[in-house]
């Protein structure tokens, strides 16, 4: 692992690193915020997964979480979105497909399964490179993430409950097999069979028989893509069905972006906090 920079923020430190990945084949770049802490203290960790066309940075520059993470004692990781580098399949014309747009599956299709196998290096690969680099507790650990994020935060959440004691979510794609995103995406890295996509579904795992003791969900009523794309309706239902204790908030007014995630981030931070310090 390298070091790409380190500044000062919030008496913490907002470090932006990089390394090899052995499963995406290409050079990764992740951003960390160590709040500050007592000498020797071991943090809990709350992962961030971006959302479509995003990088590290999206969130490192405009999401407000360090004072929050600073008052909680929360480390803040944030790692890519995709695999990068010339070498890396691409589909330049299209923002929601290819680099930028990983989905966070390990792709089984050519020419995208060299290198998107965003779901082992989230789930395995970037949690060990972590933990030899850095004195966190890794058994305290959390998940959030907003829109494509969001579905990652939620579907590696339901398939590993063991691992994060919270999860949540900004405006997640909660059901991409049944949106056209998903649906582009889920057939080009997979293929066309649809019983593959139901790993990579919250709802398909919710009805599957996935659980969670409890979920937050954020969403603003004026997203332009929640009737088409986010379709919160479902996992609202899959909760019901599921008996999942779901608060999921529709906020008036608020749309898609950073403005919208900033504002309730801290909100998302205290309550993990509050579940990671049990």
């Amino acid at each position: 692992m390298e070091s790409v920079s380190e500044v000062c923020s919030h008496g913490g430190v907002q470090g932006v690193y990089s390394h090899q990945s052995q499963e995406t084949g290409t050079e990764m770049t992740f951003a960390v915020f160590v709040p500050p802490h007592e000498p020797g203290a071991k943090l809990p960790v709350l992962w961030y997964l971006s959302g479509l066309t995003c990088t590290h940075a999206n969130v490192m520059e405009k999401g407000e979480y360090r004072a929050a993470c600073a008052e909680h004692g929360l480390v803040f990781i944030a790692p890519d979105t995709s695999p990068r580098g010339g070498d890396v399949p691409d589909s330049a014309d299209e923002y929601d497909f290819g680099k930028g747009a990983g989905f966070y599956v390990d792709a089984t299709r050519e020419p995208w399964s060299k290198h998107y196998r965003m779901r082992s290096y989230i789930e395995r690969e970037l949690p060990e490179v972590i933990a030899e680099n850095f004195a966190f507790d890794m058994d305290r650990q959390s998940v959030t993430g907003h829109s494509m994020g969001g579905h990652g935060a939620l579907t590696i959440g339901l398939r590993n409950p063991e691992r994060f004691r919270s999860v949540s979510a900004f405006a997640p794609i909660v059901a991409p097999s049944q949106v056209p995103w998903g649906e582009k995406a889920l057939g080009r890295y997979l293929g066309d069979d649809r019983v593959s996509w139901r790993e990579y579904d919250a709802v398909a795992l919710i009805e599957d028989g996935a659980s969670l003791p409890e979920l937050l969900v954020d969403q603003g009523s004026a997203d332009n893509f929640l009737e088409e794309q986010l379709q919160t309706h479902r996992l609202v239902d899959a909760c019901r069905s599921a008996n999942i204790d779901a608060d999921i908030r529709m906020q008036e007014g608020y749309d898609h972006s950073y403005f919208f995630i900033s504002t309730f981030m801290p909100e998302h931070i205290a309550w993990h906090a509050g579940r990671l310090k049990l």
